[in-house]
């Protein structure tokens, strides 16, 4: 099985796990969040955050709920297609690039439906010299376009983007020298060059985008799958570094995808992160993404059953 996931590019690869995992979930605890999530899409075919209107961010989360629990098809995912068709010609960022190139991708291979299928050979070209543009003299990718130095987790989402339209990066070598100048002595990686200390996220992202470039190496996993371990907190999630005490349910999720993918998270305390994760939903469904948030959302329900779903296989 193993052998079969390293063939798939980095999104597919875990979108597998992530659907293994969910298929042996508790019935009653995938048809609570699969109501939640159905009840918010929106007239448009999308999906909003806690306030405002549809975007494709929000969108993306709740297409890859619905995914990872067999229930991206019929009239679900032809409004949202028709959602993601009406956001095409709008300038986007990298993120919601990111989420409008992978929701398209979500949907055809969930059902044959393809979003972007009268122009996509335009829009693909237009969408990799858009990504050119952030690309900058450090090697990294930038948040915008005025921005002048790399970011760790823009690198990662160029990267993704890049992949998922079969385009190769304009400059491997020099990615992965930005990435491994962002790696600090702990084995974590910064966000950014001014960064003051390694983070859970940029780690994660790091890691994620090394994997997309085929560079990870032995001891840079080690080093990575170490620094996120000492992150578990007592309650058995997992802090955004080490400045914050408290734990939260992004930080959790990308942890446990990482330690997954390097095939270290039976080192943590599995069973503690699972109770953590779970309590973090919502009675009516949903999740929260932190233990003071007062409400749940979109994004926070996609990390709360990814990473259950992980947890529970592993």
């Amino acid at each position: 099985m193993e052998d079969e996931l390293e063939k798939l590019g980095y999104l597919p690869r875990l979108m597998v796990r992530l659907t293994i995992g969910a298929a042996q979930l508790p019935d009653t605890v995938c048809q609570m969040h699969a109501d939640y999530v159905l009840s918010r899409q929106r007239p448009d075919g999308g999906w909003s955050g806690r306030e405002g209107e549809s975007d494709l961010y929000y969108t993306s989360f709740a297409l890859r709920s619905l995914a990872i629990l067999g229930l991206l098809d019929g009239d679900v995912a032809r409004r949202s297609a028709d959602f993601l068709r009406s956001r095409t010609g709008t300038h986007e960022t990298v993120v919601d690039l990111l989420s409008l190139v992978y929701s398209v991708k979500l949907i055809e291979a969930a059902c044959g439906l393809d979003a972007l299928a009268d122009f996509r050979g335009a829009w693909q070209s237009r969408l990799a010299e858009l990504l050119e543009k952030l690309r900058r003299d450090d090697g990294g990718f930038s948040k915008s376009l005025e921005g002048q130095a790399g970011s760790t987790y823009q690198t990662f989402l160029v990267l993704l983007c890049l992949e998922l339209i079969e385009q190769p990066c304009p400059d491997a070598e020099g990615a992965y020298r930005f990435l491994m100048s962002q790696r600090q002595p702990d084995g974590g990686f910064l966000e950014i060059r001014v960064g003051k200390r390694s983070g859970t996220n940029p780690t994660a992202a790091a890691i994620g985008a090394l994997r997309v470039l085929r560079r990870l190496e032995a001891t840079t996993s080690a080093e990575a799958s170490d620094f996120l371990i000492d992150l578990q907190t007592d309650e058995g999630g997992f802090q955004a570094n080490t400045r914050i005490p408290l734990p939260d349910l992004l930080s959790t999720f990308t942890a446990c995808v990482t330690l997954a993918d390097l095939d270290t998270l039976g080192r943590i305390s599995m069973a503690e992160a699972y109770q953590y994760v779970s309590s973090m939903q919502q009675p009516s469904g949903g999740f929260r993404g932190f233990e003071f948030d007062p409400a749940d959302d979109i994004e926070y329900t996609f990390y709360g059953l990814g990473a259950m779903a992980l947890l529970h296989t592993s």
